[in-house]
């Protein structure tokens, strides 16, 4: 047989080999996608030349990667973002089940990229796009992932609802925004959202699901255990996300590592303790903005958060605890300073107990209770804030409670210990004033004429006020018009006139 005769029937098997294997790799094709087994999905809104190059490639799909990595690096080290958020898009579909990629993406944008730019409006475009990054296709093509779970939990709780970022307000109050629409302008009313009984409803449900990728029936079951939680703050939404991954692990118990899970459970405590110190959101209808509370109503919850951590993490109970014992001073200190001295004292003794050896300030245990009582307590405790943390949500929540106290001084007629605290309240405001002063708005508080105002419109409030026996002195203390009755009268009277309407009249106060 002649060497070109041979070299011809080679090249025709070889062309019979191909083709064959064609047809044998398009069903098994078929077979990994119905099996669900097809991990590498096709590129969307590419440039014809990526595209092309990455069909053409295939497996070398790390190549285009590698490229597109260096290619943000020099634009991010010459300052040019605008084409990061495109660079991000591929390269995550480039290595849509490599995790690392999606969290680093995702924090380059939030934390690196956002702090480049003075304007707060673009920062939170930024942090708003890494958020995205992680929920919509992080977890889209990564659903088990614990890791990404914990990444948008942790931007949640720290990049917005911390105040490290000079723009931390502004995030907070888009992000209100944003909720506020889902939830009508007023308190999240979840079954609403579940079972959408009006159009209006079915919309607001419909963008809770598809464009916050948020499950009401599931942020039920997390206010039930965890709440009552407000979710127009970021706080819940990073307990929402954490508990999910934790929900999502009891799926796959043998995937997932136990370091991940406790990841998990620390976004959880964490976001429960801040939800304690400052989880009520107070609208401010004459500054036209909204300030923040403490949620003293889950105190218990936090407090079996706790607990129920250290149990989880073995390695780590001391720690855990430790930062229990802190939390029960805290709401011991924060329970009083609202007035709410029965409460003050439960948890006081439940302290004591719990951690009888430990200290609760330098030198006195908290097993002495004839030493220190709680009144005692609560005035140390002050002077520790204004002098020591500085911490503008503690501080807050001290001035916010001098007044209350003051008002129900007030109600009982003892005048100078009513003036005592407002005069307390005041210099407790101009040392954290003082001392504040550089960070400017980034951490500015309130006058304390707006808080005064604040509070005691809260105290007056027909349903969430004090009772209105306590009203009714203090309208006549301030000269208030009588309350106007709170449902009509049986009889065929004409309805009080406008003029009586207590809250306006509070509000004008």
């Amino acid at each position: 047989m002649s060497s070109n005769l041979k070299k011809g029937l080679l090249l025709l098997l070889a062309a019979c080999l191909l083709v064959g294997s064609s047809r044998v790799q398009l069903s098994l094709n078929a077979d990994r996608d119905k099996l669900g087994l097809t991990r590498l999905q096709p590129l969307e809104n590419a440039p014809p030349v990526l595209a092309f190059t990455t069909v053409a490639l295939g497996g070398f799909r790390g190549l285009i990667s590698n490229a597109l990595w260096i290619r943000a690096n020099d634009l991010q080290e010459e300052d040019k973002f605008f084409e990061m958020v495109q660079l991000a898009d591929w390269i995550t579909k480039l290595e849509p089940h490599f995790v690392q990629v999606w969290l680093v993406q995702a924090w380059n944008m939030a934390y690196n990229i956002s702090v480049k730019f003075k304007d707060y409006p673009d920062r939170w475009r930024w942090v708003e796009r890494g958020i995205m990054l992680l929920r919509d296709d992080g977890l889209r093509w990564n659903p088990n992932e614990m890791l990404i779970y914990r990444e948008l939990g942790w931007f949640f709780q720290h990049k917005m609802g911390q105040n490290l970022d000079d723009g931390n307000m502004y995030y907070k109050q888009q992000w209100a925004n944003e909720m506020a629409v889902v939830f009508d302008k007023k308190n999240p009313n979840l079954d609403d959202l579940i079972h959408p009984t009006t159009a209006d409803q079915t919309n607001r449900s419909k963008i809770l699901r598809e464009k916050y990728k948020m499950k009401p029936e599931v942020m039920k079951e997390v206010d039930q255990k965890y709440g009552p939680l407000e979710w127009r703050l970021p706080e819940a939404h990073a307990i929402y996300w954490a508990w999910l991954g934790l929900e999502q692990a009891q799926k796959n118990p043998a995937k997932i590592k136990q370091d991940d899970l406790i990841t998990l459970h620390r976004v959880v405590y964490q976001s429960m303790q801040m939800a304690f110190q400052r989880g009520k959101l107070v609208s401010n209808p004459f500054a036209k903005r909204f300030e923040f509370g403490p949620n003293l109503a889950i105190i218990p919850k936090v407090s079996s958060a706790y607990e129920d951590a250290s149990e989880e993490d073995a390695n780590n109970r001391e720690h855990i605890l430790r930062a229990h014992r802190n939390f029960l001073r805290d709401a011991v200190y924060f329970l009083y300073n609202h007035n709410r001295a029965a409460d003050a004292k439960f948890w006081w003794n439940y302290m004591a107990k719990k951690y009888p050896e430990k200290n609760v300030l330098d030198g006195i245990p908290t097993s002495l209770p004839a030493t220190l009582t709680v009144e005692q307590y609560a005035v140390a405790r002050v002077q520790e804030d204004v002098s020591e943390t500085m911490s503008r949500d503690r501080v807050k929540s001290v001035i916010e409670g001098l007044i209350v106290n003051a008002y129900g001084s007030e109600a009982i007629g003892e005048d100078e210990r009513a003036a005592g605290y407002k005069l307390l309240a005041r210099q407790v405001l101009a040392t954290y004033e003082s001392k504040t002063k550089s960070r400017g708005e980034a951490i500015a508080m309130s006058t304390f004429e707006e808080m005064d105002r604040e509070v005691f419109t809260r105290l007056m409030d027909t349903e969430q006020g004090v009772p209105i026996e306590m009203r009714a002195v203090l309208r006549t203390i301030h000269g208030l018009p009588a309350e106007a009755p709170t449902a009509a009268p049986s009889t065929n009277a004409p309805p009080a006139a406008a003029g009586t309407n207590a809250p306006a009249a509070a509000a004008a106060k």
